[in-house]
Protein backbone atom coordinates (compact mmCIF):
# COMPACT_ATOMS: atom_id res chain seq x y z
CA UNK A 1 0.00 0.00 0.00
CA UNK A 2 2.63 2.25 0.61
CA UNK A 3 4.71 1.61 -2.24
CA UNK A 4 1.44 1.94 -4.25
CA UNK A 5 0.88 5.76 -2.41
CA UNK A 6 4.34 6.49 -3.11
CA UNK A 7 4.50 5.83 -6.64
CA UNK A 8 0.86 7.98 -7.52
CA UNK A 9 2.78 11.07 -5.69
CA UNK A 10 5.67 10.37 -7.37
CA UNK A 11 3.78 10.36 -10.67
CA UNK A 12 1.88 13.47 -9.82
CA UNK A 13 5.08 15.66 -8.99
CA UNK A 14 6.67 14.33 -12.23
CA UNK A 15 3.42 15.24 -13.78
CA UNK A 16 3.41 18.59 -12.65
CA UNK A 17 7.48 19.06 -13.87
CA UNK A 18 5.79 17.86 -16.88
CA UNK A 19 2.92 20.63 -17.49
CA UNK A 20 5.40 23.37 -16.23
CA UNK A 21 7.75 22.34 -18.82
CA UNK A 22 4.80 22.46 -21.47
CA UNK A 23 3.95 25.42 -20.77
CA UNK A 24 6.96 27.05 -20.46
CA UNK A 25 7.21 25.80 -24.33
CA UNK A 26 4.03 27.36 -25.49
CA UNK A 27 2.31 24.02 -25.81
CA UNK A 28 -1.44 23.62 -26.47
CA UNK A 29 -3.57 21.85 -23.50
CA UNK A 30 -2.33 18.01 -25.93
CA UNK A 31 0.68 18.68 -25.84
CA UNK A 32 1.11 19.65 -21.72
CA UNK A 33 -1.22 16.38 -21.78
CA UNK A 34 1.31 14.30 -23.37
CA UNK A 35 4.70 16.08 -22.04
CA UNK A 36 2.93 15.00 -18.48
CA UNK A 37 2.14 11.47 -19.55
CA UNK A 38 5.30 10.77 -20.78
CA UNK A 39 7.77 12.77 -17.93
CA UNK A 40 5.32 10.58 -15.12
CA UNK A 41 5.51 7.22 -16.75
CA UNK A 42 8.27 7.26 -18.81
CA UNK A 43 11.08 5.89 -16.37
CA UNK A 44 8.81 3.20 -15.07
CA UNK A 45 7.71 2.12 -18.44
CA UNK A 46 11.45 1.66 -18.98
CA UNK A 47 12.24 0.11 -15.64
CA UNK A 48 9.33 -2.41 -16.00
CA UNK A 49 10.25 -3.51 -19.87
CA UNK A 50 13.99 -3.80 -18.51
CA UNK A 51 12.60 -6.52 -15.73
CA UNK A 52 10.25 -8.10 -17.95
CA UNK A 53 7.39 -6.92 -15.74
CA UNK A 54 3.54 -7.31 -17.56
CA UNK A 55 1.51 -5.54 -17.77
CA UNK A 56 3.28 -2.24 -17.22
CA UNK A 57 2.10 -0.47 -14.11
CA UNK A 58 0.25 1.97 -15.55
CA UNK A 59 -1.54 -0.50 -17.58
CA UNK A 60 -2.47 -2.78 -15.10
CA UNK A 61 -3.86 0.01 -12.94
CA UNK A 62 -4.89 2.67 -14.92
CA UNK A 63 -5.52 4.97 -12.62
CA UNK A 64 -1.70 6.38 -12.96
CA UNK A 65 -3.49 7.88 -15.49
CA UNK A 66 -6.50 9.70 -13.78
CA UNK A 67 -3.78 10.88 -11.57
CA UNK A 68 -1.66 12.45 -14.19
CA UNK A 69 -4.63 14.40 -16.25
CA UNK A 70 -5.69 15.64 -13.35
CA UNK A 71 -2.56 17.01 -12.27
CA UNK A 72 -1.71 18.37 -15.29
CA UNK A 73 -4.82 20.27 -15.96
CA UNK A 74 -4.89 21.21 -11.99
CA UNK A 75 -1.47 22.58 -12.91
CA UNK A 76 -2.48 24.66 -15.85
CA UNK A 77 -5.29 25.95 -14.17
CA UNK A 78 -3.19 27.05 -11.41
CA UNK A 79 -1.08 28.92 -13.81
CA UNK A 80 -3.82 30.92 -14.83
CA UNK A 81 -4.23 32.67 -11.79
CA UNK A 82 -0.98 32.60 -9.76
CA UNK A 83 2.75 32.60 -11.91
CA UNK A 84 4.86 29.71 -10.42
CA UNK A 85 8.18 30.41 -8.85
CA UNK A 86 11.26 30.68 -11.07
CA UNK A 87 12.56 27.30 -10.15
CA UNK A 88 9.30 25.82 -9.66
CA UNK A 89 9.87 23.09 -12.35
CA UNK A 90 13.32 22.17 -10.97
CA UNK A 91 12.01 21.98 -7.70
CA UNK A 92 9.07 19.41 -8.46
CA UNK A 93 11.49 17.52 -10.74
CA UNK A 94 13.80 17.04 -7.46
CA UNK A 95 10.96 15.62 -5.23
CA UNK A 96 9.52 13.25 -8.63
CA UNK A 97 13.28 12.16 -8.45
CA UNK A 98 13.50 11.19 -4.88
CA UNK A 99 10.13 9.36 -5.22
CA UNK A 100 10.15 7.63 -8.11
CA UNK A 101 14.15 6.22 -7.46
CA UNK A 102 13.05 4.76 -3.87
CA UNK A 103 9.86 3.46 -5.13
CA UNK A 104 11.41 1.97 -8.42
CA UNK A 105 14.57 0.49 -6.08
CA UNK A 106 11.61 -1.41 -3.76
CA UNK A 107 10.20 -2.69 -6.93
CA UNK A 108 13.48 -3.70 -7.86
CA UNK A 109 13.75 -5.57 -4.66
CA UNK A 110 11.30 -7.41 -5.25
CA UNK A 111 12.90 -9.34 -8.09
CA UNK A 112 15.35 -10.00 -5.68
CA UNK A 113 18.03 -8.07 -7.92
CA UNK A 114 21.59 -7.71 -6.73
CA UNK A 115 22.16 -4.40 -5.04
CA UNK A 116 23.86 -2.35 -8.30
CA UNK A 117 21.23 -3.69 -10.23
CA UNK A 118 18.82 -1.92 -7.76
CA UNK A 119 20.41 1.55 -7.85
CA UNK A 120 20.74 0.91 -11.27
CA UNK A 121 16.66 0.05 -11.73
CA UNK A 122 15.71 2.80 -9.13
CA UNK A 123 17.99 5.71 -11.18
CA UNK A 124 15.88 4.70 -14.20
CA UNK A 125 12.71 5.10 -12.54
CA UNK A 126 13.87 8.63 -11.06
CA UNK A 127 15.50 10.13 -13.91
CA UNK A 128 14.25 8.19 -17.52
CA UNK A 129 11.25 10.44 -17.85
CA UNK A 130 13.01 13.62 -17.32
CA UNK A 131 15.11 12.79 -19.86
CA UNK A 132 12.22 12.20 -22.63
CA UNK A 133 10.16 15.03 -21.28
CA UNK A 134 13.37 16.98 -22.41
CA UNK A 135 14.59 15.23 -25.23
CA UNK A 136 10.73 15.90 -26.62
CA UNK A 137 11.37 19.73 -25.95
CA UNK A 138 14.71 19.81 -27.10
CA UNK A 139 16.20 21.07 -24.28
CA UNK A 140 19.36 19.05 -22.90
CA UNK A 141 18.35 16.60 -20.39
CA UNK A 142 18.92 17.88 -16.74
CA UNK A 143 21.04 14.31 -16.49
CA UNK A 144 23.28 15.66 -18.70
CA UNK A 145 24.27 19.40 -17.88
CA UNK A 146 27.61 20.12 -17.17
CA UNK A 147 28.42 18.90 -13.74
CA UNK A 148 25.06 19.41 -12.22
CA UNK A 149 23.63 16.59 -9.40
CA UNK A 150 20.55 14.66 -10.95
CA UNK A 151 21.03 11.33 -11.28
CA UNK A 152 23.85 11.03 -8.74
CA UNK A 153 21.57 12.43 -5.89
CA UNK A 154 19.40 9.29 -6.85
CA UNK A 155 22.53 6.77 -6.66
CA UNK A 156 23.42 8.38 -3.14
CA UNK A 157 19.80 8.14 -1.83
CA UNK A 158 19.11 4.55 -3.29
CA UNK A 159 23.30 3.73 -1.71
CA UNK A 160 21.71 4.82 1.65
CA UNK A 161 18.51 3.23 1.73
CA UNK A 162 20.23 -0.21 0.67
CA UNK A 163 22.58 0.39 3.69
CA UNK A 164 20.12 1.17 6.03
CA UNK A 165 17.86 -2.29 5.31
CA UNK A 166 21.51 -4.00 5.79
CA UNK A 167 21.98 -2.73 9.35
CA UNK A 168 18.15 -3.55 10.31
CA UNK A 169 16.25 -0.50 9.47
CA UNK A 170 12.18 -0.94 8.70
CA UNK A 171 12.33 -0.78 5.27
CA UNK A 172 9.79 2.59 5.42
CA UNK A 173 11.95 4.16 7.21
CA UNK A 174 15.34 4.06 5.43
CA UNK A 175 13.32 4.83 2.06
CA UNK A 176 11.95 7.83 3.88
CA UNK A 177 15.59 8.71 4.69
CA UNK A 178 16.84 7.21 1.15
CA UNK A 179 14.29 10.61 -0.47
CA UNK A 180 15.29 12.60 1.75
CA UNK A 181 18.54 12.31 0.36
CA UNK A 182 17.88 12.19 -2.76
CA UNK A 183 15.78 15.64 -2.46
CA UNK A 184 18.46 17.29 -0.15
CA UNK A 185 20.97 16.48 -2.60
CA UNK A 186 19.21 17.50 -5.49
CA UNK A 187 17.49 20.86 -4.00
CA UNK A 188 21.08 21.76 -2.76
CA UNK A 189 22.64 21.61 -5.99
CA UNK A 190 19.42 23.84 -7.49
CA UNK A 191 19.80 26.40 -4.78
CA UNK A 192 23.61 26.86 -3.96
CA UNK A 193 24.67 25.45 -7.64
CA UNK A 194 26.23 22.55 -6.56
CA UNK A 195 28.63 20.40 -9.10
CA UNK A 196 30.42 17.38 -9.49
CA UNK A 197 34.07 17.73 -10.64
CA UNK A 198 34.56 19.02 -14.58
CA UNK A 199 36.58 16.03 -17.04
CA UNK A 200 38.01 18.42 -19.64
CA UNK A 201 40.42 17.37 -22.10
CA UNK A 202 42.21 19.93 -23.84
CA UNK A 203 42.65 19.38 -27.92
CA UNK A 204 46.57 18.66 -28.62
CA UNK A 205 48.40 21.37 -30.59
CA UNK A 206 48.53 20.30 -34.18
CA UNK A 207 52.48 18.90 -35.22
CA UNK A 208 53.80 20.66 -38.11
Amino acid sequence: MILHILDLVGVAVFAISGALAAGRKHLDLLGVVVIAVVTAIGGGTVRDILLDRHPVFWIERPVYLSVILGSALLTVVYTKFFSPPHKSLLVADAFGLALFSISGAQIAEQGNLAALLVIVMGTITGAAGGVLRDVLLVNIPVILRRGRIYATAAIVGIMVYLALQRLGMVQTWAALVGMTIVAGLRLAAIIWGLMLPIFSLSDPPLEH
